[in-house]
């Protein structure tokens, strides 16, 4: 038995220790927006937070995420109720076109985000550069980021500063 905690839920599965975590989820668990792409931690599709960090679940033994904090595409926005900013980035930028590889993007952002909140385009190419999207939707993709990024750090203060400062 192999205890873990997904998305804030603490789930006891009876599988082989060897087991890749990507099946657990996506077979045991039921926790299918975590896609498999190349089963070779090439792709992307698979990534999931463990611990916060971003990690390929295709080559990652549950064994070794043992009690440790899992979080895949669908606990991305759990704490805010609705959609996680990304999210919501993406379907503004109009990101996925086939959609396959978007919960690992969606995740490998995430994490940069975490680590990261005003990145260039350099740390976006950097940190982005493991997933792979056969449709080509790079640019979109970093455009979503940066838009991210940019109301994180917004500050109503600032602005009104700036204002003033245009106005005088």
């Amino acid at each position: 038995m192999t205890t873990l905690i997904v998305n804030g839920i603490k789930q006891t599965v009876d599988v082989d220790s060897s087991m890749p975590l990507l099946w657990v989820l996506r077979e045991r668990l039921h926790l299918t927006g975590t896609k498999f792409g190349c089963g070779m931690a090439q792709c992307g599709a698979c990534t999931v937070h463990v611990n916060g960090k971003a990690i390929r679940s295709c080559v990652t033994s549950v064994a070794s995420v043992e009690d440790q904090e899992i979080t895949t595409i669908e606990g991305l926005a759990q704490e805010n109720d609705g959609l996680h900013p990304l999210q919501q980035a993406w379907i503004d930028e109009q990101v996925p076109q086939c959609g396959y590889c978007q919960s690992g993007q969606l995740m490998s952002a995430a994490a940069l985000l975490t680590n990261n909140s005003t990145p260039t385009d350099a740390d976006i190419d950097t940190a982005m550069q493991g997933n792979i999207c056969r449709c080509g939707m790079y640019g979109r993709i970093r455009k979503a980021i940066r838009t991210v990024a940019v109301v994180q750090h917004f500050d109503p203060a600032q602005s009104d500063e700036l204002k003033e400062k245009q106005n005088a």
